[in-house]
C-alpha cells in the first residue's frame, strides 16, 4: 500500500482539444510511436471515465478549487478533436491556451509537457489523430467556483509559473539519467501529485534544478490521498519491479497510482522504466523523508502485545489472515505492513483512506488477478486509530500512533459508504481484554486461532479452528461462534444422541483436525467453552442468531468435475496449492490450508461433504476477492461453488475409523463420503 498517485495530476490534455483528419494516414511507426508516448503521459487514465468510451472524457477530477471533467480527445470533428493543427496541438500541450484563446486549468500537467521533444509531440499528434476511434461525446464544463471560474485569471498565473523551455539534457548526467530525467519530468507528470504546491496552485519545482528544485517530488496529499516523495528510492531493481507489476518486496500501490501501472508503467520498455528509477534514485532524499530500505526485513516475531492490547487484538481480528502476525503480508498478495512506506510515514492519510474506503492492487500482466481490501468504515474511529497505530509502530516501523480525531475528520471528507445490511453483530476481540475472566477466555480464544501451535498433540494436520470458523469465529455465515453455546446440549444427527459443547469440541478435534480429543475438564477445553460462552452474549436457545453457520446451496445442483477444476486452478490454488497442499512460508510456516492429502481434513469432517463446502465456499471464498466486509470474502456463483467443492471435497484425505458409528439412526446425507 503506498505511492497513491491522484488523477488530478493525469488529466492530459483537459478541454476542448481538437485535432483535423486528414486523407492521408501518417507512417504506421509514427503512430505506434505515439501509442507509446500516450502511454508515457497515461492519457487513457484521465481521458476515460469508469465504463466510458476510450479517450472520450468526462471523468470527474476533484481540486481544491472545485471540479473539472476531462475532455473528449477522440478525432470526433463535433465534440472531440476535430480541427486542431499541429501548431495548435502544440501550443495547448505546452501553453495551456486553446486556438479560441481559451486558457486550460493547470490540472492539467501542460506545464510538464512543455518538456517534450517535437519528435515525442509529433508522434502523439499522429496516434491521437488516426490511432483512436472518433466518439461523439460533448464535453462537460467544468464546476468553479468564483473567482476560479473567470480563466482570464489563467494567463497571468501561466505569466507566473509557467516554464515553457524544452527540456534540455543534463551534461552532468549519463544517458540514462537524462532519458529518466525527461520522462519523469515531462512524460510521466510525476510532480504533478508528487511535488508539493504552493498557494496559487503551482508546483514549487518542475525539476531538481536550482534552489527550489529540493522541493520536487517531496511529496504532496491531492485527493485525500498521499503521494509519497519519489525522491531516493528503493534499489533501481525494485522501482522498476513496483513499476512494471504494481508491488514489489516493500509496498504495493493504492489508490489512482494503481490506475497508472495499469494503463500506463507497465506498458514501458525495459530501458526506460530503468531510467526512470536510475534518476529517482540520483535524487537525494528530502528532509521529512523516511529512509528507503534496501534490504528486505527478515520475518519478525508477533509483536509482544498482539494478544494484550486492543489494536493488537483489533489487527489479529481484521488484518492479520492477509498481513499475517508478523506483517510480512503474502508475497503476489496482499502487502507487507512491516517497512511498508505508506504504514510509518509522517502523514497517515493514506493509511487512512485505504482503511476506510478500501484497496485493490493494479492489473498487471505480471499479476492479472486483481486482489481487494474492503473497507472498514463499520468499525468506530477509536477502533481503526488503535489498529493502525499498532501497525505504524510495529515490526520496525517508525511511525507515530493516530487518534480518533484523525479518523473522523478523514471520515467526514471521504463519506465512506457501508452496504452491509446484514443483521450480524460481529464481536470484537478487543473486548476480550474487559471480561471478567480474561485470561480464561483469552486462551480460548487463541486455541481457535493457534489451534496446531498450543496444541500439537491433538491436531493432527495443519490446520486451526480458524481454517473453518473465519477470523477466530467472528465471520457472518462462516461458521461464527456468536450464540452457539445456547443451543447445547443438543440432538446431533450424525451421533444419534443429545452431545454437549465439550464433545462436539472434540468431534472437530477428531474429524476436522484428524486429531485427538481433549479431556472435557481439562483447563483447555474449559477455556475454549469460556470462550463460547463470552461469544454466546444474550442468546437464547429459542433465538434466531443472523450470520449462524454458513447458509445453504441447493442440493439439486448437480456438479461438473470439470469445471471444478478449472474453478480450482483460477480461484483457489493460489491460496491453497495446485495439489491442494496450502500455502508456506519460505522457512514452512503456513499460511493458508492444505484442501486434500494428509495435512488436510479427514473423510468424517463437515467439509468433506460436497454441499456443506459449496455453502462455506459460496460466501467465505475466495478471500480479496471483492469489497465485502471483513476478507473481501465470496462471489461464487452457486454452480461454481457446488463444482469446485466436489472436486476438493472428493480428493484423496485420511479416513475416519469411526465413521461406521455415524448416523445410528438414519438420515445420512446423501453427500456423505461414506
Amino acid at each position: 500500500m503506498t505511492l497513491p498517485l491522484s488523477r488530478l495530476g493525469l488529466v492530459g490534455v483537459m478541454c476542448c482539444l481538437s485535432l483535423p483528419l486528414h486523407a492521408n494516414t501518417p507512417d504506421p511507426a509514427l503512430i505506434e510511436h505515439g501509442q507509446y508516448v500516450a502511454q508515457l503521459g497515461d492519457c487513457i487514465a484521465c481521458h476515460t471515465a469508469k465504463d466510458g468510451k476510450v479517450m472520450a472524457g468526462g471523468l470527474e477530477l476533484s481540486t481544491p478549487m472545485g471540479t473539472i471533467f476531462s475532455s473528449n480527445i477522440t478525432p470526433d470533428r463535433e465534440t472531440g478533436i476535430g480541427h486542431y493543427t499541429f501548431e495548435q496541438f502544440d501550443r495547448v500541450m505546452r501553453e495551456g491556451v486553446t486556438p479560441a484563446g481559451m486558457n486550460l486549468y493547470p490540472a492539467m500537467p501542460y506545464p510538464s509537457y512543455a518538456k517534450m521533444s517535437e519528435a515525442d509531440m509529433r508522434a502523439l499528434y499522429a496516434y491521437l489523430m488516426h490511432g483512436v476511434e472518433p466518439v461523439p461525446q460533448v464535453n462537460r464544463d467544468a464546476d468553479m467556483g468564483f473567482p476560479f471560474n473567470q480563466r482570464w485569471g489563467l494567463a497571468l498565473w501561466n505569466f507566473a509559473f509557467l516554464d515553457k523551455q524544452p527540456f534540455q539534457p543534463d551534461p552532468g548526467r549519463d544517458e540514462v539519467l537524462n532519458r529518466g530525467a525527461y520522462l519523469v519530468q515531462g512524460l510521466g507528470h510525476c510532480g504533478s501529485c508528487h511535488t508539493p504546491r504552493g498557494i496559487a496552485f503551482q508546483e514549487k519545482a518542475l525539476s531538481d534544478a536550482g534552489r527550489s528544485g529540493q522541493h520536487y517530488l517531496a511529496g504532496e496529499t491531492v485527493e485525500h490521498w498521499r503521494a509519497l516523495s519519489l525522491r531516493n528510492l528503493w534499489t533501481v531493481d525494485d522501482t522498476v519491479q513496483l513499476l512494471k507489476t504494481g508491488q514489489n518486496r516493500f509496498a504495493t500501490v493504492s489508490g489512482n497510482m494503481a490506475d497508472v501501472i495499469h494503463h500506463s508503467t507497465q506498458h514501458f520498455s525495459d530501458d526506460d522504466l530503468t531510467a526512470i528509477a536510475s534518476y529517482l534514485k540520483s535524487l537525494p532524499p528530502g528532509k521529512d523523508d523516511l529512509p528507503m530500505p534496501s534490504v528486505a526485513q527478515a520475518p519478525a516475531a508477533p509483536p509482544a502485545d498482539l494478544f494484550t492490547s486492543r489494536g493488537g487484538l483489533g489487527y489479529m481480528q481484521f488484518c492479520s489472515d492477509c498481513h499475517r502476525s508478523d506483517g510480512a503480508g503474502v508475497k503476489g498478495l496482499f502487502p507487507p505492513l512491516a517497512g511498508n512506506p505508506s504504514i510509518a510515514a509522517s502523514n497517515p492519510t493514506s493509511l487512512l483512506h485505504i482503511t476506510l474506503t478500501g484497496w485493490e492492487t493494479a492489473q498487471t500482466a505480471t499479476h492479472p488477478r486483481v486482489y481487494t481490501m474492503p473497507g472498514f468504515a463499520r468499525l468506530a474511529d477509536p477502533e481503526i486509530a488503535e489498529i493502525l497505530s499498532f501497525v505504524r509502530t510495529r515490526w520496525g516501523n517508525q511511525g507515530t500512533p493516530i487518534d480518533a480525531a484523525q479518523v473522523k475528520k478523514l471520515r467526514a471528507q471521504l463519506n465512506p459508504a457501508t452496504t452491509d445490511s446484514s443483521a450480524f453483530e460481529t464481536p470484537r476481540l478487543a473486548d476480550l481484554l474487559a471480561a471478567p475472566n480474561a485470561d480464561q477466555v483469552m486462551r480460548g480464544m487463541r486455541l481457535h486461532l493457534q489451534t496446531k501451535a498450543l496444541l500439537p498433540d491433538n491436531v493432527g494436520n495443519s490446520l486451526n479452528c480458524t481454517s473453518c470458523h473465519l477470523n477466530a469465529g467472528t465471520v457472518a455465515d462462516g461458521s461464527p461462534f456468536v450464540g452457539v453455546s445456547a443451543f447445547f446440549p443438543s440432538y446431533a444427527p450424525r451421533a444419534g444422541k443429545v452431545v454437549t459443547l465439550e464433545e462436539r469440541i472434540n468431534g472437530c478435534f477428531r474429524r476436522s483436525m484428524n486429531g485427538k480429543p481433549l479431556p472435557p475438564q481439562s483447563a483447555d477445553m474449559q477455556a475454549m467453552v469460556a470462550y463460547f460462552d463470552w461469544m454466546k452474549n444474550n442468546t437464547r436457545p429459542e433465538d434466531k442468531v443472523a450470520g449462524r453457520g454458513v447458509g445453504k446451496v441447493d442440493p439439486a445442483i448437480k456438479p461438473d468435475l470439470a469445471n471444478g477444476k478449472a474453478v480450482y486452478a483460477k480461484q483457489c490454488a493460489v491460496c491453497h496449492g495446485d495439489n491442494g497442499q496450502g500455502l508456506a512460508r519460505a522457512d514452512g510456516e503456513l499460511i493458508y490450508p492444505p484442501l486434500w492429502g494428509e495435512q488436510s481434513f479427514n473423510i468424517g469432517a463437515g467439509m468433506a461433504r460436497t454441499y456443506t463446502a459449496a455453502a462455506f465456499v459460496k460466501r467465505n471464498m475466495p478471500i480479496g476477492f471483492h469489497e465485502k466486509f471483513p476478507l473481501g470474502q465470496g462471489g461464487l456463483s452457486d454452480q461454481d461453488a457446488v463444482d469446485v467443492a466436489a472436486y476438493f471435497a472428493g480428493q484423496p484425505r485420511p479416513d475416519f475409523p469411526d465413521k461406521v458409528k455415524d448416523w445410528p439412526n438414519g438420515g445420512k446425507p446423501v453427500d456423505a463420503r461414506y
